[in-house]
């Protein structure tokens, strides 16, 4: 059957297209400036494919023993806040999801109010610091443990697991923490995949609390770590045009091939990123199940 194409067809996949386009774009040149000699790169014109291929930037930031370190702590915040959060937050919603629940409607609410009246910033750091937890691992973690929205979609989608298959393990001798683990969590894999992803994309992607709560050198993890390097490039990268202005040469002639600290960065937002954009393809059949669920019965 012969397709028949309108002006607000075309118009529309043409529109489309170039919205696809421009979130797609920067991913490329960021790829394309990072598998570019460093030097090389600081005269501009780079679009799609670099013009003198290299692995040299890479080689330096993985010969660099301090984003390995960032690396490895943003990797444990990521598992382990992940993980807990995941069954903290299940737990409750499995017990909210309970009509028999006395103060039900007292606990949601309760939960509920953090997120309507923020203290702010000050009394959150000054609650962190009573409780020992700057400059730790652990501030990482524990603020991201609960989070109201996420309980509230686990809870929908609890509440539409069929009441008879509880009845049924009770019968056969099943405790609530049975019914737990051996009916609700493995019926609960769209759902549990979603928050999965959307607090683990949090965890990878904070910056925030290494920035502000940690001082440890040791504890940076990976995105504060970049964004220091944003400042440390920006400055160095401004010093470096002025140098070669002063002394009558072009940028590009400053010096040989290299790694620069703006293709450093270039290849250390690649590697940052590269393990979400693995990860997205496998859990996005259950994130749009997830979500579908939570939003409608919702």
């Amino acid at each position: 059957m012969e397709r028949k194409w309108s002006v607000f067809s075309v118009f529309n996949y043409t529109f489309l297209a170039l919205v696809g386009f421009s979130m797609i774009y920067p991913f490329i040149y960021i790829l394309a400036y990072s598998l570019n000699e460093g030097k090389d790169s600081m005269q501009g014109a780079i679009y799609f494919s670099p013009r003198k291929f290299t692995l040299e930037n890479y080689a330096e930031v993985f010969d660099n023993a301090r984003i390995w370190k960032a690396y490895q702590i943003t990797l444990m915040r990521t598992v382990l806040g992940t993980f807990l959060h995941v069954i903290l937050c299940t737990l409750m919603a499995y017990a909210l999801s309970k009509k028999t629940l006395p103060g039900r409607s007292f606990f949601t609410f309760y939960i509920f109010l953090p997120t309507i009246f923020s203290a702010g910033f000050i009394p959150f750091f000054i609650t962190l610091q009573k409780l020992h937890l700057i400059n730790t691992f652990w501030v990482y973690v524990l603020p991201l443990l609960f989070n109201f929205m996420h309980i509230i979609i686990i809870r929908t989608f609890l509440q539409g697991i069929p009441e008879e298959l509880e009845e049924s393990a009770r019968i056969d001798g099943y405790g609530d923490f049975q019914i737990f683990l051996r009916i609700i969590l493995p019926l609960s894999g769209p759902v549990l995949a979603t928050i999965s992803l959307f607090i683990g994309v949090a965890h990878w992607n904070d910056w925030f609390s290494g920035a502000y709560y940690v001082s440890n050198k040791n504890l940076i993890p990976v995105q504060t770590l970049l964004q220091e390097m944003l400042t440390e490039a920006e400055a160095l990268s401004n010093s470096m045009q002025r140098a070669a202005q002063q002394g009558g040469q072009t940028v590009g002639g400053v010096g040989g091939a290299g790694a620069t600290p703006e293709s450093m960065r270039m290849a250390l937002l690649v590697i940052t990123v590269f393990p979400i954009l693995c990860i997205y393809p496998f859990l996005q059949r259950y994130f749009v199940k997830g979500v579908m669920i939570g939003s409608v019965k919702g």
